[in-house]
């Protein structure tokens, strides 16, 4: 066991760029993991700076000097984001305000169904249904206690809100402005032999920016064509339920099946299981699958093709240890480990093979 073990390890760490690669990979794990939180407004900056890259890129290509288009394309980009949120807020204040209002009703009628269940299935027990509904019972009590908690830290909520509307933006100007510096920078403090590193960087750092704005413009397209079927269909919280499915995308497979459950239930008090409930929920399979069809091939062609599989356990995974960020980035970090096994020297095993 003992030669086996260290066979592996000579042929998996003989290289020093492997080891470098190893420490500075575990490093930033642990850096990432610790500090995490701290590092939101530096992370939501590198996110937009990836965004807007592409663009800068091409200006620049056409002769346009970069500070100019970096101050350009950021200010059209905060001009964006402002009209955009002004014009969703009211909708969708007015539409969680109404939810709320409705809240109970539905409650009241969801547990008039629930009381009907025995006597149509006759293999369902009342006393299931009395479990259901005191497990219904406390799910929205722990809701309305958490709303309480979110409207007592609102002040703090917006202090912190307010800091990183004015340090985000800084952030992403200085880092697409020095960008080359940055990265100079950072390779004065690494070795001099670095082809695995570099190999590897390129990789993530073309797919990431693939990734950033992939995903910024599904959202966009996803939520808008939701929304223009919900409003269509006339379902209720149109545009609610629409940034929900947009914002869904960032979890691949999971989202789209956990956002179906709002739709359905919203389509079903509103509706009952009539032809409307039935045609809304075809259409919006239909259009969940051109997303995962037609959609991201388009949007992601260059990213490299990951195994549904992996995906969804990337999501896990770095989602538990790391929370929203886990999860933005579960693709791009499960691509990086891709990348990492790929470059990774193999020393000796075509002769062991061989052999």
């Amino acid at each position: 066991m003992k030669q086996l073990i260290g066979g592996w390890l000579r042929r998996r760490f003989s290289d020093p760029q492997a080891v470098i690669l190893a420490l500075l990979l575990i490093a930033g794990f642990a850096l990432v993991v610790t500090t995490g939180e701290m590092l939101a407004p530096l992370l939501a900056s590198i996110v937009i700076a990836y965004l807007l890259e592409g663009l800068i890129g091409k200006l620049e290509q056409l002769g346009a000097p970069r500070l100019l288009v970096v101050v350009l394309v950021l200010l059209l980009f905060m001009a964006f984001l402002a009209v955009l949120f002004l014009a969703l807020l009211p909708i969708m204040w007015q539409q969680m305000s109404d939810l709320f209002q409705e809240l109970p009703g539905y409650i009241a009628s969801g547990q008039q169904a629930l009381m009907e269940l025995p006597a149509r299935y006759p293999f369902v027990s009342e006393v299931q249904v009395q479990e259901i509904m005191t497990m219904i019972r406390t799910e929205v009590g722990g809701l309305g206690q958490h709303i309480l908690s979110i409207s007592l830290s609102s002040l703090a909520g917006g202090i912190t809100l307010l800091v990183y509307l004015i340090l985000v933006p800084v952030l992403v100007f200085f880092l697409l402005k020095d960008k080359e510096h940055i990265i100079e920078w950072i390779k004065g403090y690494l070795p001099h032999e670095r082809t695995l590193l570099t190999e590897v960087w390129e990789e993530l750092d073309q797919q990431l920016g693939n990734y950033v704005r992939g995903k910024f413009w599904e959202i966009l397209i996803v939520a808008a064509a939701s929304y223009l079927l919900f409003a269509f269909m006339g379902l209720k919280y149109a545009m609610l339920l629409a940034v929900l499915v947009g914002f869904s995308v960032l979890v691949p497979y999971i989202g789209a099946a956990v956002v179906t459950i709002p739709i359905a239930v919203v389509a079903y008090f509103q509706w009952g299981l009539d032809s409307r409930f039935a045609w809304l929920m075809v259409a919006y399979a239909i259009l969940q699958a051109l997303d995962g069809n037609v959609l991201v091939p388009l949007l992601f062609s260059e990213v490299v093709n990951l195994h549904p599989v992996a995906i969804i356990v990337a999501v896990l995974f770095f989602g538990g240890i790391w929370g929203f960020w886990g999860v933005f980035f579960a693709i791009p970090l499960a691509t990086l480990v891709s990348a990492v096994l790929r470059a990774w020297p193999r020393h000796g095993e075509e002769g062991e093979i061989a052999g």
